[in-house]
């Protein structure tokens, strides 16, 4: 499945900002990937994934911070045009609530309203937010009419919110629902020194978080993050992780996890502004869905998954960004039934054993020796382990955020 994304660029109206605005170096300090619609109305209806009249309020976290911020509003992979009454962009406080004094409307082209077609991206006008690094932002959007989302990230971990009528001025929304996704908002860029850049971290469930706290923001890549504010130089972070992503197949039972990782690559990856890096970690689910979630047919070498993650250094070398490989991470005893096999851990050796001697890479990351069993190799280290033998918890996660050397970066 092809992405065809349509970039609609807004020029700010006269020169209302400071000149960090003025410089044009954007990079990312908060993302996620989006996948295609539920093509089911009732999935939709549960996963509260359709609006008319409402206000969404989304919790998002930075990595850097910056005083001028921009939001990336996405229709990917929608049908219909899809209207923006207004928007906001605040400060986080407790659940639904903004910072006082926080609070700025945001405008698209000067207006305060944006109309997005089928698959395109908007950006909004940049705006004075004084972001702290590793501060959350609340984005309110009012979607005025009927409208299914689109630009979904269906796994977030984190807790966002829904309410009736125009509510992205208040404080504190009233009688809001709950939401576990991200819709129509898929970047938040801010504008900062020159020397500045965006991490890309691109893989599956394991990059995206899948089992750690909700809220808590302990995927790895949040980790690293935190361990990156103590360089000099700014480094962004964008997870473009999403949860049973593979490299070589789309989804089939699951809209969820996604257009193969080759697909969504230039979008997700090396489209975002000031991309430097890139740490890929994905394969496992490819070798893991074939015969389960996926079928038979699907199934992969460990040549076809090194002729994948081949490509997509490539690409990365072809734009002048340096891309790192991470090894797979154990995962024998999982709890998910036929998705572990001797055949698939063979395949799994074999990849990793290329990714470290290969040379592809600018350069390894052992994800696999960072959280696996010294005793048992095969098997993630139970300290380490969220309980399904797949995913690691919060130590997990930061475990390898910390084995990652932090001079690749500068």
């Amino acid at each position: 499945m092809k992405l065809v994304t349509a970039l609609l660029l807004f020029t700010v109206i006269g020169k209302p900002f400071a000149s960090a605005a003025d410089s044009g170096h954007w990079v990312v300090t908060w993302g996620a990937s989006p996948a295609p619609q539920e093509p089911d109305a009732e999935a939709r209806r549960k996963a509260k994934l359709e609006f008319n009249g409402q206000t969404i309020r989304e919790i998002v976290h930075a990595s850097i911070g910056s005083d001028t911020v921009r939001v990336r509003l996405s229709n990917a992979y929608g049908k219909d045009t899809v209207d923006i009454g207004s928007a906001h962009i605040a400060l986080s406080g407790e659940t639904s609530s903004i910072l006082p004094g926080t609070d700025r409307a945001l405008t698209f082209s000067g207006r305060s309203s944006v109309s997005i077609p089928p698959n395109a991206l908007v950006l909004s006008d940049p705006v004075k937010v004084n972001l702290p690094a590793s501060g959350n932002l609340s984005i309110s959007l009012f979607v005025p009419k009927s409208a299914m989302g689109a630009g979904i990230h269906y796994s977030a971990q984190q807790t966002s919110y829904i309410a009736s009528g125009d509510q992205t001025a208040a404080p504190v929304l009233n009688s809001p629902e709950t939401i576990s996704s991200w819709v129509f908002v898929t970047g938040i860029d801010v504008t900062t020194n020159p020397a500045a850049s965006t991490l890309v971290a691109f893989g599956d469930s394991i990059t995206d978080g899948a089992r750690s706290e909700t809220g808590a923001n302990h995927r790895w890549p949040n980790f690293l993050s935190d361990r990156l504010l103590k360089k000099p130089a700014e480094i962004g972070i964008l997870d473009a992780g999403i949860g049973g992503n593979r490299i070589l197949h789309d989804a089939v039972t699951n809209v969820g996890f996604g257009v193969n990782a080759l697909a969504r690559f230039d979008r997700d990856a090396l489209s975002q502004p000031g991309v430097k890096y890139i740490i890929v970690l994905e394969g496992l689910n490819d070798l893991g869905h074939a015969g389960t979630s996926a079928p038979l047919s699907e199934t992969v070498s460990a040549q076809d998954l090194i002729a994948g993650l081949t490509q997509l250094v490539e690409r990365a070398h072809e734009k002048g960004v340096k891309i790192y490989g991470g090894t797979l991470t154990p995962f024998e005893g999982t709890t998910y039934t036929g998705y572990f096999t001797p055949e698939k851990e063979a395949k799994r050796k074999a990849i990793n054993q290329w990714i470290r001697t290969s040379n592809a890479f600018d350069a390894v990351i052992d994800f696999e020796k960072a959280v696996a069993d010294p005793a048992s190799p095969d098997r993630m280290l139970p300290a380490y382990d969220s309980g399904d033998h797949l995913h690691p918890n919060d130590a997990g996660y930061k475990a390898m955020a910390d084995a990652i050397d932090l001079s690749l970066f500068n």
